[in-house]
């Protein structure tokens, strides 16, 4: 069924500081938002809801861990409730320390995002290579294309148990890799989704390169009409719409 304005709903924690900038980027391509404290959040937000985005920011300062109060939160409040919308066919987005809450809630292959290994914040533009094209999240991007997203993080380095990492290449759970050893990721993961598909997370911002005009080249000539985090927002707004559908 087709809905040109699904739902996007966006939790929001002490900390996070890319919640508007991400609505607006989703209202962009077609969704309409909800961003809600976590303090209010309750099972019942998540109804109607095609979307979920946990966005950027320093959730509860970093303390501890990022991601970890946040996660022990969200756990409190919502029980079981993210799994089992995930189960029912919801989509779920985490960016950046939206990332690194939803690795913490089991939501993603199991792993870590700690420190960088140059043991500094880093922020600047990384070139990526796509992995699974067929992503809801990345299927009107073109595969062969110079991807580049910029960064702005100090504890983005993925490390899984011995092995896993290389498994989960294998079997289609790594969907980007940075071109370069960015921050001393176990195989330059960049970006994870699940096996169904419909979670998916990544450090790099999206939502910062919406507009060609954003690109540090003034003379970057990669697309007429847009940045190339666009084109990840509408990918998943053509699935979550329906249009997918309507296109096949």
């Amino acid at each position: 069924m087709f809905n040109p304005h699904p739902k996007a709903l966006l939790p929001k924690y002490p900390g996070t500081n890319c919640d508007a900038e991400t609505a607006r980027a989703l209202q962009t391509v077609g969704f309409t938002t909800e961003i809600v404290p976590i303090s209010e959040l309750t099972p019942a937000h998540f109804v109607g809801v095609s979307l979920v985005v946990f966005s950027g920011g320093f959730s509860y300062g970093d303390y501890v861990m990022s991601g970890r109060i946040a996660q022990l939160i969200t756990e409190q409040k919502l029980d079981k409730t993210l799994q089992n919308y995930v189960a029912n066919g919801g989509h779920v987005l985490g960016i950046c320390n939206g990332f690194q809450i939803i690795t913490k809630l089991g939501l993603l292959p199991t792993g870590s995002l700690i420190d960088n290994t140059t043991g500094r914040f880093q922020c600047r533009w990384v070139k990526m290579k796509i992995h699974t094209p067929d992503s809801p999240f990345l299927s009107e991007l073109d595969p062969e294309m110079e991807f580049e997203l910029p960064i702005a993080h100090a504890e983005g380095r993925f490390v899984a148990p011995d092995g896993l990492a290389e498994q989960y290449l294998a079997n289609g759970q790594v969907a980007l890799t940075y071109t370069d050893d960015v921050n001393g990721s176990s195989l330059n993961i960049a970006g994870l989704q699940d096996k169904t598909g419909r979670v998916f997370g990544l450090m790099p911002h999206p939502e910062r390169f919406m507009d060609k005009a954003h690109h540090y080249d003034p003379d970057w000539s990669g697309d007429p009409a847009h940045g190339l985090g666009y084109y990840l927002f509408k990918s998943i707004w053509l699935q979550c719409s329906g249009s997918r559908q309507l296109i096949a």
